[in-house]
């Protein structure tokens, strides 16, 4: 699976933490009311950011399970701060592979937060069968899905979307990615296997004061939009020279679409 860096992790959380759909969170809340003890497994931990956003929510006793490839990440999310009655236990494991064993074991919960539009289609299918097959609801966060909005607007916005949405359908560890098709791909086959689905919109939202954010953004689409072969490195230079110049004058402001799910299973465990 394709890494991503401890900095850009704790950039973006605050960010994350902000677009979670309310909605979507309630409900996973209201499942798991009056219940005494909750075994949750995260897929793709990170440093933890899904135990921070959901933890503070849920019943006091906690046993949450962190998976992730990256032993660094890994390291850091063992060590966080974390709400009393909450346990932890890190588990290094390669989810292309290995996502049967990281569902193993007495599980209430799967959590996962910007992961499904990594994974292919294979790949989703494996993981709707398995979590089904055990009886597991599912809450899975910030997934892309290819809506985005910048202004002030540039003539090369569009060209740029483009590309960086064809990048984000390369192969980022588990075969070719669903990229901006994840959500909608993934709330049509859960249905298809009687799942109950609830989903929101949780999108990023930067304005002129978010500088930071914005400019690790544009960078890294700029350079997605090399690796595909479909923008010039003139017009890329151009509009990326423009991107970070409103953002230096305080002008600019950019919403990027993510979408958020939460599967129960029709039977009860």
């Amino acid at each position: 699976m394709t890494g991503f860096s401890a900095d850009w992790l704790a950039l973006r959380e605050p960010f994350d933490l902000r677009a979670r759909n309310p909605r979507v969170l309630d409900a996973v809340v209201a499942a798991f009311a009056g219940t005494q003890q909750l075994r949750i497994v995260d897929l793709a931990c990170g440093t933890g950011s899904t135990l921070r956003a959901l933890a503070p929510r849920l019943p006091a006793a906690q046993n949450w399970r962190l998976t992730d490839n990256d032993l660094s990440l890994l390291a850091r999310a063992s060590g966080m701060t974390r709400p009393t009655g909450v346990t932890v236990t890190t588990t290094p494991i390669d989810l292309n592979h290995d996502l049967e064993a990281a569902l193993d074991g007495p599980v209430d919960l799967v959590t996962t937060s910007a992961l499904l539009d990594l994974v292919s289609e294979p790949w989703l299918d494996r993981l709707a069968v398995e979590s089904l097959a055990r009886h597991i609801p599912l809450y899975a966060a910030l997934s892309y899905d290819g809506r985005v909005e910048m202004k002030p607007s540039h003539k090369l916005d569009a060209a740029i979307v483009a590309a960086v949405n064809k990048h984000q359908r390369g192969d980022k560890g588990f075969g070719p990615a669903l990229g901006p098709q994840a959500a909608s791909a993934a709330i049509a086959r859960f249905k298809s296997l009687g799942c109950a689905v609830g989903h929101g919109t949780s999108d990023w939202t930067g304005g002129p004061e978010d500088r930071e954010f914005q400019m690790a953004i544009f960078a890294g689409w700029a350079s997605a939009a090399r690796e595909t072969g479909d923008m010039t490195l003139g017009d890329t230079i151009e509009w990326l020279t423009f991107r970070r110049d409103q953002v230096a004058a305080g002008r600019s402001s950019l919403r990027v679409g993510h979408v958020d799910i939460f599967v129960r299973p029709t039977a009860t465990r």
